[in-house]
């Protein structure tokens, strides 16, 4: 029966997770459909981030208190109900556009904690649970990839609408197999406005204590690149490389950034000693360098291979300090609530670097010297990351003393 329930599980975060991100292309298109400036997409990512933060407080100890089977529900219905309105929305008006997409970030981020809440009630062993945990981690790696890749090539060959409805099948589907999950009861006793205040807390302690501090900004910065340069290469590829907005090519060649971090993950180990986890920092300013170099690339292979190495410098440089943050974040506030809180910064620094893209394109500057700049941001967190760093001590054995 568990057996049963964590095959589902696995799949309805496949679907889920692949529709998350082919619906991204999608109003992508829209957006190119109806004359839309390119920047004009990060506004629409802007507020698929911005439920991330509202929403931060409440949403685990909502998983908590519901069956998480039925939070499940819950998500892929808001999920749904977003990407459905795109069919029945004017199109050209880029505010019910942000609405739309909005409402699909509510879905995620009520639909985030649940599927990672629910493992140990479907396992029995820690040992189950580390399977368990590498399982949904890699299935949803593939929907990344595949939702990319795959989502673009689907979203090129169909219209707006037909692409919409793929995306609302999927999450149908999704919801659907999620049936299949046994409603476990959850906890009665929690107070939302108590769990709230002891998030806040949890942020305070994490930011205070120098590992998790470090951890959390370097992580946060990780993910705003990430984020700046998914929407900037989106725009980026078609001028620079000659591809049509509409060519599939151009999100298979987007997803390599992706295959990059996952070779990263893989190799971080073999790179960086979890005892000197802070050393991770140097594969972060060989990732600037790259970012620095590859807009000013007009040859399509060496654009693959440039954001592949991209992605597999930036891997090995979030691994290490994403188990070092788990680790101590466990000790001192609890697993779940640290995830919640660098679910928190990560989507902050997410919608700051976001704006500032969007900013600085609207004041004339070019695509590739909007990603120069992102580059830029990026080296200056590192810089004060490195600064943080004693050379004659390993934070991991000193603890708070190593820091300046």
């Amino acid at each position: 029966m568990k057996e049963r329930a964590l095959n589902a599980l696995y799949i309805t975060q496949f679907l889920s997770a692949f529709s998350d991100n082919m619906s991204l292309l999608v109003i992508a298109s829209l957006l190119t459909k109806n004359g839309f400036s390119p920047e004009s997409l990060a506004l629409v990512t802007m507020a698929f981030f911005l439920p991330y933060i509202l929403l931060a407080p409440i949403v685990g100890p909502f998983a908590d208190k519901m069956p998480k089977s039925v939070v499940l529900i819950i998500g892929n219905l808001i999920k749904l109900l977003g990407i459905s309105a795109l069919i029945f929305i004017d199109q050209s008006n880029i505010i019910l556009l942000m609405l739309s997409y909005f409402t699909v970030g509510v879905g995620a981020v009520v639909y985030s904690p649940a599927k990672y809440g629910i493992l140990p009630e479907l396992i029995e062993t820690d040992q189950q649970l580390f399977k368990a945990n590498s399982r949904i981690e890699a299935y949803t790696i593939l929907a990344i990839l595949t939702g990319i890749g795959g989502g673009g090539a689907i979203v090129s060959v169909t219209s707006t609408v037909q692409s919409s409805l793929i995306c609302v099948l999927l999450y149908a589907l999704s919801l659907g197999v999620t049936f299949l999950i046994p409603r476990m009861p959850g906890d009665q006793s929690i107070r939302y406005t108590r769990e709230a205040l002891q998030f806040f807390k949890s942020v305070t302690t994490l930011l205070s204590h120098s590992k998790t501090n470090f951890s959390l900004i370097g992580t946060g910065a990780f993910w705003m690149s990430s984020a700046v340069l998914r929407t900037a290469v989106l725009a980026w590829i078609p001028l620079a490389l000659g591809f049509s907005p509409e060519d599939f090519s151009v999100s298979l060649i987007l997803a390599t950034t992706s295959i990059g971090i996952v070779i990263g993950a893989f190799l971080a180990p073999k790179f960086v000693q979890l005892q000197q986890y802070y050393k991770s920092i140097i594969y972060g300013f060989l990732m600037v360098v790259l970012i620095f170099i590859f807009p000013w690339l007009h040859s399509t292979s060496i654009t693959i291979v440039f954001l592949l190495a991209v992605g597999c410098m930036g891997g090995i440089f979030i691994v290490p300090m994403n188990t070092v943050l788990q680790e101590e974040g466990t000790k001192m506030v609890g697993a779940g609530k640290t995830i919640a809180v660098q679910n928190f910064v990560e989507n902050i620094l997410m919608v700051i670097g976001s704006g500032l893209y969007y900013l600085v394109i609207e004041q004339g500057a070019s695509i590739s010297m909007a990603i120069v700049i992102q580059g830029a941001i990026m080296l200056l967190i590192l810089l004060y990351l490195g600064s943080k760093i004693n050379r004659h001590s390993s934070p991991m054995h000193a603890g708070g003393k190593s820091f300046k």
